[in-house]
């Protein structure tokens, strides 16, 4: 499987995270709706959009960063078998 460079999948995780996390634009849709009924400030809606896609980007980042912190490899170890052919090797 190829391996893509973080900027060009940050665009496609973005899009299947906003997919997946719909419901949080609920309260967007609701300033939305209040803004053609009672005739609230636009403003809100986008501000609670922004808030949602803003909140799902620094959910983004936490998680890439957990990821990073868990696939740093392990330093060598010595040897410390005394079955090993190295050990072997040193007593003859």
């Amino acid at each position: 499987m190829k391996l893509f460079k973080r900027k060009s999948n940050f665009w496609l995780c973005l899009l299947i995270n906003l997919c997946f996390n719909l419901e949080w634009s609920i309260p967007a849709w609701i300033l939305l709706a209040l803004h053609y009924w009672r005739g609230w400030s636009v403003w809100l809606f986008w501000l609670a959009l922004v808030i949602w896609i803003v909140g799902i980007i620094i959910w983004m980042r936490i998680i890439g960063w957990a990821v990073k912190c868990g696939s740093s490899p392990d330093r060598p170890k010595e040897n410390k078998n005394p079955y090993s052919a190295k050990m072997i090797d040193k007593e003859v």
